[in-house]
């Protein structure tokens, strides 16, 4: 409510501002922001009904039992629609919604992920991290018609999306903590090495890479850079990191609780003369 309250609001003050003769080209394209979400939104949904498979009992029926596991577990009044489209070798998936639907499109390549020889955990994660995102109101309309023109900022529009990111990944972590590891390392290495992946390794480089460039890098992104993300995910005591990299090296301790640890050695460091013709394992500076 409050959300729509504001985007009325905006749109009100932009429309006395053209009838008063403050006319820019910025404030028209603004005017048109209802009807350009609008019809967005409709051709999205259109696509995805007429080109994707859809989840049910009978097709990707495990698919299916973890989307209304989730819509259930967060409070839904109904189970989102659930679509499954070919991923021509990647790996993705989003929600949206128009009108009073919403849905979830999982790439098919994801179900590779969940087959029993990978990690059924690590998709379970992720579309309880999709269910997240129209629980959490980020799929609704007024709310994208409200932050439209705030994604368009830099640094600040990026910055929003990365909340929203962190907070879906929390659904996915309530729908399956055990999933996140396999999350991470799908994102990082792909749908075949993600069981490569150690997670605290990946997770503890987040206070190692620093420097002006991997800030930026985390500015501008429209998602927490991984190491962060892996970070947040496994430190559950505070929110995930917006703009300054974690500090801290943490260890899970149970129930979703944390402790803090020295740090570990680096990975990579290896007894001096283990290493052929002298060589070091990094730069010391």
């Amino acid at each position: 409510m409050i959300v729509i309250l504001m985007t009325v609001l905006g749109y009100l003050v932009i429309l006395l501002a053209v009838a008063m003769g403050v006319v820019s080209d910025y404030l028209l394209a603004l005017l048109m922001m209802p009807l350009i979400v609008f019809l967005g939104r409709g051709f999205m949904y259109a696509q995805q009904r007429v080109n994707g498979v859809q989840m049910t009992p009978t097709q990707f029926p495990e698919g299916y039992r973890m989307l209304v596991d989730a819509a259930a577990r967060y409070g839904l009044h109904h189970v989102p629609d659930g679509y499954v489209v070919s991923g021509n070798g990647a790996v993705n998936a989003f929600a949206s919604g128009h009108g009073f639907r919403r849905y979830i499109v999982v790439y098919s390549d994801l179900f590779e992920v969940g087959g029993k020889a990978r990690s059924p955990e690590a998709l379970e994660f992720i579309i309880g991290h999709e269910v997240g995102h129209i629980a959490a109101g980020h799929t609704s309309y007024w709310r994208q018609l409200l932050t439209g023109a705030v994604t368009s900022v830099p640094i600040l529009g990026s910055a929003l999306s990365r909340a929203q990111e962190y907070s879906a990944d929390n659904y996915g972590y309530y729908t399956h903590p055990a999933g996140a590891p396999g999350a991470i390392g799908l994102l990082s290495a792909g749908k075949y090495m993600l069981s490569a992946v150690d997670f605290d390794q990946f997770a503890d480089r987040a206070t190692r890479e620093k420097g002006f460039f991997v800030t930026m890098v985390n500015l501008l992104s429209t998602h927490p850079v991984l190491t962060w993300r892996a970070a947040a995910l496994r430190d559950r005591s505070r929110a995930g990191a917006l703009f300054r990299r974690p500090t801290a090296f943490k260890r899970g301790v149970g129930s979703g609780h944390t402790a803090t640890v020295p740090a570990p050695p680096e990975p990579t460091d290896q007894p001096p003369g283990t290493l052929p013709n002298g060589l070091n394992p990094r730069p010391k500076f």
